[in-house]
């Protein structure tokens, strides 16, 4: 089977979703930018499967210029494959994708909200501030177009009602980037209950912004 590493990382990665409770059963899904049969595309977690029963031949390539009605009926992708194909057509960057509906992004999620600069880890999604995409309904492309414009300049992003998405240069860094954004994401609730954070000035953040380039987990 082409790709198999790669699909075996997806299903790997997968399992971390629920066993993080980064997203519970079916919810998130995953997917990895690929070459197969000299065409560029992506593979993709598939629709309303769970992931500990997920096999390597479930897991679904789509090529960049295609939609999910030409792909075989009987192993849709996920439902959001919009926003994943899109998001690699426009972030050379991007090599994986996780898309979660992590409890504390959901919940800020909840409120259309932005995250500021109340901490200087926001930065590591790439920005001053983690926005937030308007809401539209999923699978859509109205909504894929509201996510690609959360992400300027941005490797991670709030959905609104919905969770959130990040990008890496692998899998592994695109699922830390998730992490990261629901801890921040839980550090901000909490700093919301005693009352208005401190918000870093864009001055600092441009500090932190150098930094976090060459930011390494240590």
């Amino acid at each position: 089977m082409k790709n198999l590493d790669q699909r075996n990382q997806i299903i790997e990665y997968s399992l971390k979703l629920n066993s993080t409770n980064l997203s519970p059963l079916r919810s998130g899904n995953i997917s990895i930018r690929v070459n197969e049969d000299n065409k560029e595309g992506y593979l993709i977690t598939p629709s309303g499967k769970k992931y500990e029963t997920l096999k390597s031949e479930d897991i679904v390539f789509m090529c960049l210029n295609e939609n999910a009605d030409k792909i075989d009926q009987n192993n849709k992708p996920s439902s959001e494959w919009r926003f994943h194909r899109d998001i690699y057509l426009n972030k050379k960057g991007a090599l994986a994708i996780v898309h979660a509906h992590s409890p504390h992004a959901t919940a800020v999620s909840s409120h259309g909200k932005t995250i500021p600069p109340f901490h200087y880890m926001v930065a590591l999604a790439g920005g001053e501030d983690i926005k937030c995409a308007e809401y539209a309904t999923f699978g859509t492309e109205e909504l894929s177009k509201n996510v690609i414009k959360a992400l300027e300049n941005r490797s991670a992003c709030l959905m609104s009602n919905h969770g959130q998405v990040a990008f890496g240069k692998n899998l592994e860094d695109a699922f830390e980037l998730a992490q990261e954004v629901e801890n921040i994401c839980h550090q901000y609730t909490i700093a919301l209950k005693l009352g208005k954070p401190k918000i870093l000035s864009f001055q600092e953040m441009k500090k932190v912004l150098d930094k976090a380039k060459n930011y390494k987990k240590g």
